[in-house]
C-alpha cells in the first residue's frame, strides 16, 4: 500500500503558471493523493474555473509570506506525508512515487528531489548540504537510488521547497515553516531544524521535477531581480536564528559580496544598469536591517487537518505515448499528441531537426512532454557536442533517458 499524500501548492500572482503546474501535477502515476492550493485571489479564481476544481482543496490567501501560506496547506492536508512543490514548476509523472517510496523506512522524516532547470534537461540543483550561514555545499552522491547521507559536522541536508515531503506528523509537531521567513530560506530552516531534532532526511535522485523560474514580483522572466530586500530580510533572520554570533558579520558580508557580483553578471549582459544594481543593494540593505528586529521561532504545533482527504485522480498507470517525428510533421504531431493526452496518455513528443542544436525539453500547455533539437546535437550537456545519429537510434535513446522520471 502507498501513503496517502497532500500535495501543497502555494502561488502569488502566477496563475498562468499554476494552471500549467496544475496540468502537470493531474498527470502523476500515483495513487492515493489530494492537492491543495493556497492562492492569491487571481490564483483562486483561475483554479476555480478548472474541470477539476472540485477535486482541489483551494485555500485562498493574499499575503507574500510563503511560509505561512504553506503552514495553511499544511492545515488543510490530511495526508500520511505533504509533498510540496512550486506554481512555477512541473512534477514528472513518476515524480511522486519515487520521493514517496523511502518513506517505507520509518526512521525517516523528509525527502528532497532534483531539480531541471529550464532547458528541461540540465539540473538546477541536485544533491546538496547547508550551513548555519545558510550557505549550500555540493554533495558527492551517485547512482538513482535513494540515500540518506550523513550531513558534515554542523550541516544540514537540504531540499529544495519546490521538490520536498515530509511526514506530516512530523510537520505539526515542529509547526510546519517558520512565517519569520516570508520569502527565502523557508526550507533551509526547516532542514536545519528537522536535523536538530535528529530526523534524518533522503535524497531522491529519480524524484524530478522542471523548475521553470516563472516571472514574478521579485524577478523578471530573463531571471533578473526586481527586489531583494525580503532577501535580505530572510537572511538576516536566518543568521540570528541559526549563526554564531561572532560568525554573524563575515557571514552577512560574504553574502552581500555574492549578491553584488550575480547583479554585476546581469549588468554585463545588458538586463540591468547600474542604477538598477544600485537600488537593488540598497534594497538589500534595507531588508537586513528590518530582517535584525523580525521576530522568529513563532512554531507552535499544527491541529490535526480540518479537512477529509479529497482524493485526487491523476493518471495511475496511465499509458505511456512516444511520438517522433521531423519539424515539418509538427504541426500534425503536436495536434496527435494533445488528443492522446485527451485521451488519458502520458505522452512524450521528440521534434529533432537534421541540424546540431541542443535539445531542450518543455511541458505544453495541453499536457505534452515535448522535447525538440537537433539530430546530432546534445540533450545532456556532457560529452561530445555533436555525434552522428540515425534518427530511429536517436528516439529510442531519448525515450531511455527519460524512462525513470517519466515511465
Amino acid at each position: 500500500m502507498t501513503p496517502p499524500v497532500s500535495i501543497v501548492i502555494v502561488s502569488r500572482d502566477r496563475p498562468a503558471a499554476l494552471m500549467r503546474c496544475l496540468t502537470g501535477v493531474a498527470q502523476l502515476d500515483y495513487a492515493p493523493f489530494e492537492v491543495i492550493v493556497v492562492a492569491c485571489p487571481e490564483g483562486a479564481e483561475a483554479v476555480a474555473s478548472r474541470p477539476d476544481a472540485l477535486q482541489i482543496k483551494l485555500i485562498r490567501y493574499d499575503e507574500a509570506n510563503i511560509s505561512a501560506a504553506r503552514n495553511l496547506g499544511i492545515g488543510a492536508a490530511s495526508g500520511e506525508i505533504v509533498a510540496f512543490v512550486d506554481d512555477d514548476a512541473v512534477p514528472e509523472p513518476l515524480w511522486l512515487r519515487h520521493l514517496v517510496a523511502p518513506f517505507s523506512d520509518d526512521r525517516l522524516a523528509c525527502t528532497g528531489g532534483y531539480v531541471i532547470g529550464r532547458n528541461g534537461i540540465s539540473f538546477q540543483w541536485r544533491a546538496r548540504s547547508v550551513d548555519r550561514t545558510g550557505t549550500a555545499h555540493d554533495l558527492d552522491v551517485t547512482g538513482d537510488d535513494a540515500v540518506a547521507p550523513s550531513p558534515p559536522e554542523g550541516q544540514a541536508i537540504k531540499t529544495e521547497g519546490t521538490n520536498m515531503a515530509v511526514r506530516r506528523s512530523v510537520l505539526a509537531e515542529m509547526g510546519g515553516f517558520d512565517p519569520a521567513f516570508r520569502f527565502y530560506l523557508d526550507e533551509t530552516d526547516l532542514n536545519l531544524r528537522l536535523t536538530a531534532e535528529g530526523h534524518l532526511t533522503a535524497l531522491v535522485p529519480l524524484a524530478q521535477v522542471h523548475h521553470g523560474f516563472a516571472e514574478s514580483p521579485r524577478r523578471a522572466r530573463d531571471r533578473s531581480p526586481r527586489d531583494l530586500s525580503q532577501i535580505g530580510a530572510s537572511k538576516m533572520v536566518f543568521l540570528r536564528k541559526h549563526c554564531p554570533e561572532k560568525a554573524r558579520k563575515q557571514a552577512w558580508k560574504a553574502f552581500a559580496q555574492a549578491q553584488r557580483r550575480r547583479l554585476l553578471r546581469f549588468m554585463q549582459r545588458g538586463t540591468l544598469d547600474p542604477a538598477d544594481v544600485t537600488r537593488l543593494m540598497r534594497g538589500l540593505r534595507r531588508g537586513a536591517k528590518e530582517g535584525a528586529t523580525r521576530a522568529f521561532g513563532d512554531t507552535p504545533p499544527l491541529p490535526p487537518a480540518d479537512q477529509p482527504f479529497l482524493p485526487f485522480p491523476g493518471r495511475p498507470d496511465a499509458p505511456r505515448i512516444h511520438l517522433s517525428g521531423r519539424p515539418w510533421q509538427a504541426s500534425r504531431l503536436r495536434s496527435e499528441a494533445a488528443k492522446a493526452v485527451e485521451n488519458g496518455a502520458i505522452v512524450s513528443l521528440f521534434i529533432f531537426s537534421p541540424t546540431a542544436r541542443r535539445h531542450r525539453v518543455r511541458f505544453t500547455p495541453d499536457g505534452v512532454w515535448q522535447q525538440s533539437g537537433g539530430l546530432f546535437g546534445q540533450s545532456l550537456r556532457e560529452g561530445r557536442a555533436i555525434r552522428p545519429w540515425l534518427f530511429s537510434s536517436r528516439v529510442t535513446s531519448e525515450i531511455v533517458r527519460v524512462q525513470k522520471p517519466r515511465g
